[in-house]
């Protein structure tokens, strides 16, 4: 989009620009008659190639994040609905411009790829961010993918609150730092069991006398016969950063955090 054109074109209309390399299309924003940053949509032609500049890499979430994570940064000018393709096997796919490429990744995974540099953005959920404890910036609190971090056991256990278990019993979760930072707080000695999948398993089986585990509708706790009776914390999907890339940016990663902040302000306030 930053290439000089040549010409004249109206706010609207679709115009052409070209150089020894590159040939795009460029429709102008309706509302500023601009072709920059995000005010633009580009296609490149067959045969073509756009790099104008550094491509931008984003980890993506894998599973219920992805959806609005897609929609949050169409926001910004950047395309990644192939993604989103069921047919889709592809780990690393570009936007149709060429100006970034999304890195296909598990939740847990996300701030790995951000804090090493291999991705400069990311969408993760703060649960993930308050386990893995890596150095990435929390940049924006996205507001989708909502639920708690909570304390369950048995409906039959008779259990209250956290603080009415007993000391050295064993607790399940896949989220053994949050357990141990909540528990250490209540001063409350504790076995942590580290389990993957299934951590349901844990009090109905008697393997452990409660879990610590997201919960978003409680429908799967009250469906094997478990209740919640006391939250850690709340957890959305949150827009990480590289902090070195963050400071040596010449604009590009901070025109689409701007962009995708208003994204979700306005989809805070329609909500």
């Amino acid at each position: 989009c930053s290439q000089s054109m040549t010409g004249s074109a109206t706010a609207g209309s679709t115009t052409a620009a070209s150089s020894p390399r590159i040939q795009i299309h460029t429709t102008l924003s309706c509302s500023t008659g601009r072709a920059w940053r995000e005010d633009c949509i580009v296609k490149v032609l067959p045969g073509y190639t756009v790099n104008a500049g550094p491509m931008i890499t984003v980890a993506l979430a894998k599973g219920a994040l992805l959806k609005d994570s897609v929609a949050r940064f169409a926001a910004a000018g950047l395309d990644f609905s192939a993604v989103l393709d069921k047919d889709n096997r592809q780990l690393m796919l570009p936007t149709p411009c060429g100006r970034a490429r999304a890195l296909l990744v598990r939740n847990g995974d996300v701030p790995t790829y951000v804090a090493y540099g291999q991705a400069q953005l990311g969408v993760v959920g703060y649960d993930v961010l308050r386990e893995h404890q890596l150095p990435v910036a929390q940049l924006v609190d996205l507001g989708f993918g909502g639920c708690r971090m909570s304390v369950a056991v048995k409906a039959s256990s008779g259990y209250e609150r956290a603080a009415d278990l007993p000391p050295h019993c064993r607790v399940a979760s896949k989220f053994t730092h949050c357990a141990r930072e909540y528990f250490d707080g209540l001063d409350l000695p504790v076995e942590l069991v580290h389990l993957n999948g299934s951590v349901e398993l844990g009090p109905i089986t008697g393997m452990s006398e409660a879990i610590v585990d997201l919960v978003a509708t409680g429908r799967t706790l009250r469906d094997n016969g478990l209740v919640a009776i006391e939250d850690l914390f709340h957890t959305t999907a949150r827009l990480v950063g590289h902090p070195l890339s963050m400071r040596l940016d010449g604009g590009s990663l901070n025109a689409i955090v701007e962009a995708v902040r208003t994204a979700s302000a306005t989809a805070g306030a329609a909500g």
